[in-house]
């Protein structure tokens, strides 16, 4: 039987993966221009919460990043309802900033489902290629683990998220180059911060005294 281990940063890594994804919700609704890209502001941020990703399932294993993103699944709905309730409360007399709010806050359903889609799928299937990877290459080659699992992760994730969301909605050769466009420039982020997650994996896996291979482990998503 495995030991039961208390680990020092597990709790704050997923905390701040939660957080980062509570702010994820909130500027997903501002389309910025980056170069010849168009796109979400949370697209910027979305990567990043892929590292994380990354380093749970690397350090800690399958298992803790499946339960984080299940805490991340679970954010993104009750913050999707919160928003929702409070749009439609009737806004108090002398309150100017009610239609500003509404315009932020109040999301179509369908890039709602869009973004429940794509953070379930996305995130599962970075942190499964990751574990599996991890086995294949008996842990060495990190690159080659967080790199392809981001590629395999973010394809699905951002599929998911245009196509639910925006189909017939925008036109579908612009559907198909804000897919790639997304896709490329997320690996693309993970690519640069290839080196700094090296340095946290590294850091973890000696203050943790750990280096987690997933072995025996159950990668059904909905069981615990």
């Amino acid at each position: 039987m495995r030991r039961v281990t208390a680990y020092k940063y597990l709790e704050l890594i997923i905390l701040l993966d939660v957080a980062l994804m509570g702010i994820v919700n909130v500027i997903s609704g501002k389309i910025i221009q980056v170069s010849i890209f168009t796109l979400s502001a949370a697209s910027l941020l979305i990567p990043i919460t892929y590292i994380f990703g990354d380093v749970l399932t690397e350090v800690y294993g399958y298992k803790q990043a499946r339960r984080a993103t299940w805490f991340l699944f679970s954010i993104t709905v009750l913050s999707a309802i919160i928003y929702q309730l409070v749009v439609f409360l009737p806004a108090a007399p002398g309150f100017e900033a009610n239609e500003a709010y509404s315009l932020v806050l109040g999301q179509v359903p369908r890039i709602v489902i869009g973004g429940w889609a794509a953070l379930f799928t996305g995130q599962f299937a970075n942190d499964f290629i990751l574990a599996k990877l991890k086995l294949l290459t008996n842990g060495k080659y990190l690159w080659v683990r967080t790199i392809g699992s981001t590629i395999v992760g973010q394809f699905f994730d951002t599929t998911s998220f245009y196509i639910i969301a925006l189909a017939n909605v925008i036109p579908t050769g612009l559907l198909i180059r804000a897919i790639l466009s997304g896709w490329f420039l997320k690996v693309f982020i993970e690519i640069v911060m290839t080196p700094v997650t090296y340095y946290v994996v590294g850091k973890l896996k000696k203050s943790e005294k750990e280096d987690y291979f997933d072995k025996n482990t159950n990668f059904n998503p909905f069981t615990r």
